[in-house]
C-alpha cells in the first residue's frame, strides 16, 4: 500500500543519526569509513543473495572486517542496516525513473511517455530487486520504520502523477489523488512480482519459454491502464476550466 496510519512519532528509526554512532558521539573520519565500508558490504551481500541465503549482522560484520561491538555502535539491528543500505539505493531513483514525471507528458505521446516510464521503473527494480523485497519483507511482518519509509517515498510520487492528471495538490482524498495512488500501488506491485524469481520458474513451469516477452505485455497493460487514467482526468480539468 502507498499509505498508512502509522504513527510517524512512534515510526522514527532507532539507529543514530546520520553523522553519529549509537552512543552520540560525532564520527570523524575513521568512524565514517567504518560506517561506509560496513554500508557497501551490506548492499553487495543483499543484491548477490539469493532467496534461500540468508543475510545477517555476523555475516555483514565478517565481510566488512569488523567486530560486532563495532557494528553495533553504528547499527544495532539488520532492520537499521538494511534502512540505511534502501536509502543508498533509492538516492538513484529520481535520475532512474522519478524524473519522468517531472515534466509534464504530451497528450499525443501520452502513451510513449507512460511505456516510458514504466519500463524505467521496472528496469530499476530489476537492478535493486533484492534490497527492494527485503524492504516488502519487513514491510509486510509490519516494521513501522519501513512502513513509514514507504510512505515518504511514495508521497512523491502520488503528487507528480496528480500533476500529470492536472489535478490539484491540496485536496488528498480527492477522486484524481486517489486514483493516483491507486496507479502507484499498482506499478509497484507489478515490479514486485515480475521481479521475484518464483514467479519466472511458475512461468516457465506453466509451458511460458518468452518470459521477457510475457513481462513487457504485463508492462503494455499497465501503461494503457495508466494512460486512460491521465486522460480521463486530463480531459475532466479541462471541462471544469471551461466552465469557469
Amino acid at each position: 500500500m502507498v499509505t498508512s496510519t502509522v504513527d510517524e512519532s512512534r515510526a522514527q528509526p532507532a539507529g543514530p543519526k546520520a553523522g553519529y554512532n549509537l552512543l552520540g558521539q560525532r564520527l570523524g573520519r575513521k568512524g565514517q569509513e567504518t560506517r561506509e565500508r560496513i554500508l557497501v558490504t551490506a548492499l553487495r551481500l543483499i543484491e548477490s543473495s539469493s532467496q534461500d541465503t540468508p543475510v545477517t549482522l555476523t555475516g555483514v560484520a565478517r565481510e566488512a572486517s569488523v567486530g560486532m561491538t563495532t557494528l553495533y555502535l553504528y547499527f544495532p539491528d539488520l532492520g537499521d542496516l538494511v534502512l540505511a543500505a534502501l536509502t543508498r539505493v533509492m538516492d538513484c531513483a529520481d535520475s532512474a525513473f522519478v524524473d519522468r514525471l517531472r515534466s509534464r507528458w504530451p497528450d499525443d505521446a501520452l502513451e510513449d511517455s507512460t511505456q516510458g516510464f514504466l519500463h524505467a521503473h521496472y528496469q530499476f527494480w530489476r537492478r535493486h530487486s533484492r534490497i527492494l523485497h527485503f524492504r516488502n519483507s519487513y514491510e509486510d511482518a509490519g516494521d513501522a520504520r519501513f512502513l513509514q519509509y514507504r510512505n515518504r517515498v511514495s508521497r512523491p510520487l502520488i503528487e507528480l502523477l496528480t500533476q500529470q492528471m492536472d489535478g490539484p495538490q491540496e485536496l488528498m482524498n480527492a477522486p484524481v489523488t486517489n486514483c493516483a495512488a491507486v496507479l502507484v500501488t499498482g506499478f509497484e506491485r507489478l515490479a514486485t512480482i515480475t521481479t521475484n524469481p518464483i514467479f519466472h520458474t511458475n512461468l516457465r513451469d506453466n509451458g511460458v519459454t518468452e518470459v521477457a516477452a510475457y513481462v513487457d505485455a504485463l508492462l503494455a497493460a499497465e501503461a494503457e491502464l495508466m494512460t486512460l487514467a491521465i486522460r480521463h482526468h486530463r480531459g475532466i480539468a479541462r471541462s471544469r476550466t471551461a466552465e469557469a
